[in-house]
């Protein structure tokens, strides 16, 4: 990241943007160091000005000695909370932990934040004969620490964000909690939580989690042309600490509609990442109309008119069926007019495998087995869709819910898959040819297995080969 200047200069440049952050010449004059460091420090005075002019005057709000709170005190992290104080460093909790905790939520993990740099870190483990994990994050101010070999901790540098392109942003270590805090994206995201209890509220994030209220720190409209991706993440949020389904502030919806296209320059990856915790969260139908309504379609890869009434529709009658998790591609679906448009949402976010070939068979079966009642049919169905027996039996079962077939479901559900009694090889032996085209004879064959019962032996399948060839027109030519 530093290179030499023609003049010999060193100069720190972002990794993505040719913006000259700061700087520490070799050959310049003193005058136009201080040139440099004067205006690297009116950078940072404005940006802590306009921090404090929407800040708490006194951030402590409260301390907490909930059974949620002492639940985080292992061992490992008294260990950890004495050797930054043993070398007059601060940490505190930060983001998520903080949030679930004020919920009366006991935390899977906690993020803690520092004012110690990656180097001072690294120096202290070091020293002190600890061994630190996952480097990877150390580029983005995180230093991970394994304490007494049996606990690891993620540790974040305090951060400014120094330059923004609405879906990376290039950082600058900071020693002020206040300017980490007010990089955030959501107020309720935004509190720090000291290890003697104290609560740490910049930006009024205890009033709103409160009130169930979902806000951006400071100006929305900045908050998210910094990264579109809080455009979904606040959906997400709405989600988990909402109480109301519609209860939104209707500036925030209008500003969040006004940025809707930058979410184009988000990967698919990232943006199926929040959307898939969103349609398995709370309101999950009502926030994903809610995202159409505010013109996001066009740059999360669905349709230019997606059907929004039969995503409703199936929506419930998936909720009515008792099959644990919602599978999200499955009422996702919905939204889908063709098995081509299964395809290009595809393209777009990145499904894993399964989820791609559940969206494309939903869409493929989905019309023809709608006023199907029986259970034969969908048996039939499990044995001949592609994949392993049991993701076969899976798409079906998705294809029950998506019909809100409650009592196929679970008949199904309960079904074993008997083994098919004949082998390929046998069938090749009687004149069935072999690749692919074997696959399709074993196919019709199972459904005449199916059709009586399961109840067949191998002479009996052998008997119905010849009129299975002929159908197939696989005959062998005498």
């Amino acid at each position: 990241r530093y290179k030499h200047s023609k003049a010999g200069a060193h100069v720190m440049f972002c990794r993505r943007f040719p913006v000259r952050l700061l700087f520490s010449p070799v050959v310049q004059s003193r005058s136009k160091r201080h040139f440099a460091h004067t205006r690297w420090s009116e950078f940072i005075a404005k940006r802590r000005m306009e921090a404090v002019a929407i800040a708490r005057p006194e951030p402590v709000v409260m301390k907490v000695d909930t059974p949620e709170f002492r639940s985080i005190f292992t061992k490992e992290l008294e260990d950890l909370i004495e050797l930054f104080r043993r070398y007059d460093h601060e940490i505190r909790v930060a983001g998520g932990a903080v949030r679930d905790i004020l919920m009366g939520l006991c935390p899977k993990d906690i993020d803690i934040a520092t004012t110690a740099t990656p180097t001072e870190m690294k120096e202290i483990f070091t020293k002190e004969n600890i061994r630190m994990v996952n480097m990877n994050g150390e580029k983005h101010g995180t230093i991970t620490p394994r304490i007494n070999d049996r606990e690891n901790f993620e540790i974040t540098t305090l951060r400014i964000d120094a330059v923004t392109d609405g879906r990376h942003a290039e950082v600058i270590h900071t020693k002020d909690w206040l300017l980490d805090a007010n990089r955030r994206d959501l107020t309720i995201n935004s509190m720090f939580l000291g290890f003697d209890g104290s609560v740490y509220d910049y930006f009024y994030g205890y009033d709103d989690l409160q009130k169930r209220r979902v806000a951006f720190v400071g100006d929305p409209d900045l908050r998210i042309k910094e990264d579109y991706l809080r455009i979904l993440r606040y959906f997400r949020f709405y989600g988990r600490i909402a109480e109301r389904i519609d209860n939104h502030d209707e500036e925030t919806l209008r500003i969040i509609a006004k940025n809707a296209s930058g979410l184009a320059k988000i990967s698919g990856e990232r943006i199926w990442q929040e959307w898939r915790k969103i349609m398995a969260g709370k309101f999950g139908c009502d926030l994903t109309v809610k995202m159409i309504n505010s013109d996001l379609s066009a740059s999360i890869g669905l349709p230019e008119k997606p059907n929004v009434e039969e995503f409703v529709r199936v929506f419930k009658k998936i909720e009515s069926v008792q099959g644990g998790d919602i599978q999200p591609i499955t009422p996702l679906s919905a939204l889908l007019h063709t098995p081509e448009d299964a395809i290009t949402l595809n393209l777009r976010l990145k499904f894993t495998v399964f989820e791609r070939e559940l969206a494309y068979f939903l869409t493929q079966n989905r019309d023809e087995f709608e006023s199907v009642n029986e259970l034969l049919p969908f048996q039939q169905l499990s044995l001949q869709t592609l994949g392993s027996a049991k993701l076969k039996k899976e798409y079906v079962l998705e294809l029950l819910r998506y019909h809100g077939k409650r009592e196929l479901y679970g008949q199904l559900k309960e079904w074993q898959i008997p083994a098919f009694p004949i082998k390929g090889n046998v069938l090749i032996e009687h004149g069935a040819p072999k690749g692919p085209k074997l696959g399709l004879v074993m196919n019709e064959l199972k459904m005449v297995w199916a059709a009586n019962r399961f109840d067949m032996s191998e002479p009996d399948l052998l008997g119905h080969l010849p009129a299975v060839l002929e159908k197939l027109d696989l005959a062998r030519k005498s």
